[in-house]
């Protein structure tokens, strides 16, 4: 391909990265070339550079494209610009949700080091195996939950700072339409962030759609629920303190399992199990799959995904199935805390369901509920190590740690108190 050539795709890239293609139909390939673009958009802005170096250099120069390449270049470095904004983003909106004082609960308040953006970090974003060793991190890999294969599987993150009992767990729900993916996809960053500083973190796998329609997918999740409570305390977790998350189809999950705990109708032959969470940080999870919201990207789908190859059900004939499934719908005062994660150019899920889903907790629950949408971010924008992903992952830890520490403060009331 030549350099006007390259120039043109990557301008285009950019542009679509900036403001994403809009429509259902073109919200796929929109989500691709925007995500990736936007995620590495330092990576492509020095490679931009690079080209565009090599080419005037030459004796054959082409204005058209280092005009268009000087172009791409701005758009790429107001892309690098915005993505380092996430990290007062993400401070603002936990001020907001938690209180202005609520860094005086962690074990300390952050520093300047952990507000920065890690460059370093990011010259191999897909270096995990890397980061995992320098981590000291262990992973207890495919551990039978469920009895379906491969299915049913988890993995569990510790490290050398894992204490041998008490420590604080962290389920991460991998996403993927329902349809597709694995535990060891997703999720990456902050579990091994989180396990590097002493939690324990558990990624499943769980049945898949159209094969395991749903509700298969929320019942294994709460199988898992439950095999934590029974079998964490071996690997040095608190059984009785599990916060959930996950992205998409996991977002949706994570914000499913933490509004109905104990439902019998997700825990067929485990009833009596429970499975409540403490707390719950959905990335950019799907909350209406009844089209309850009015948005029409919502019904659409419903109708043109969700109903055909998740539930093979309708929506027509048997409107409650969907309306059991939606987070939306079946939010109560006891609803745990919440930090809800969204992006404001996400092509996959609309936004719009991210703050209906928000204003029924604000509205209902009598805990604290953490919104964070972050301008020109796309969906999974944390799937690998990025400027804004990285600044998410130290805001969820936040969120995460002054969580864990006023749960302990309210145990130990509560039993002085019962003592």
């Amino acid at each position: 391909m030549g350099f006007v050539r390259r120039q043109v795709v990557t301008a285009a890239l950019t542009a679509n990265a900036i403001r994403p293609v809009p429509g259902f139909r073109a919200g796929i390939p929109a989500f691709f070339a925007g995500w990736l673009t936007g995620e590495l958009a330092p990576h492509v802005l020095g490679l931009t550079a690079v080209d565009a170096a090599a080419h005037a250099r030459g004796s054959r120069r082409d204005w058209r494209g280092l005009a268009l390449a000087a172009l791409s270049g701005a758009g790429l470095a107001y892309l690098v610009k915005q993505s380092r904004q996430a990290v007062s983003d993400a401070e603002d909106a936990l001020v907001e949700g938690l209180g202005v004082d609520y860094v005086e609960q962690l074990d300390a308040r952050p520093t300047p080091a952990d507000l920065a953006t890690p460059w370093r970090r990011l010259a191999n974003p897909f270096a995990f195996g890397r980061a995992a060793r320098r981590a000291g991190i262990e992973v207890h890999r495919d551990i039978p939950f469920a009895p379906y294969g491969r299915r049913g599987v988890l993995d569990v993150y510790t490290s050398e700072v894992t204490p041998a009992a008490g420590a604080p767990v962290l389920l991460q729900v991998h996403g993927g339409g329902w349809t597709i993916g694995t535990k060891d996809q997703q999720g990456l960053p902050l579990m091994q962030h989180m396990a590097a500083k002493g939690w324990v973190c558990v990624a499943i796998n769980y049945r898949l759609a159209p094969r395991d329609p749903w509700p298969a997918q929320i019942v294994d999740v709460k199988a898992a629920i439950a095999w934590i409570r029974e079998h964490i305390a071996d690997f040095g977790g608190d059984p009785s303190y599990i916060a959930i998350t996950g992205g998409s189809a996991g977002g949706h999950l994570t914000a499913l399992a933490a509004v109905t705990p104990n439902a019998p109708e997700f825990q067929p032959g485990f009833e009596a199990a429970d499975t409540a969470v403490q707390a719950a940080v959905p990335y950019y999870g799907v909350y209406d799959l009844a089209g309850a919201s009015g948005l029409r990207t919502a019904e659409l789908m419903r109708d043109k995904f969700l109903a055909p190859i998740v539930f093979k059900r309708s929506p027509r004939s048997e409107p409650e199935v969907f309306e059991e499934a939606s987070p939306l719908l079946r939010v109560t005062a006891d609803a745990p805390d919440f930090f809800v994660i969204h992006g404001s150019r996400d092509t996959l899920v609309d936004p719009g369901q991210a703050r209906a889903f928000v204003a029924a907790l604000r509205s209902t629950s009598k805990r604290t509920v953490t919104y964070a949408e972050l301008p020109g971010a796309q969906h999974a924008f944390d799937i690998f190590p990025s400027i804004r992903s990285q600044h998410l992952v130290r805001a969820t830890d936040r969120f995460l740690h002054w969580h864990w520490n006023g749960w302990r403060r309210e145990q130990l009331g509560t039993s002085t108190v019962g003592g």
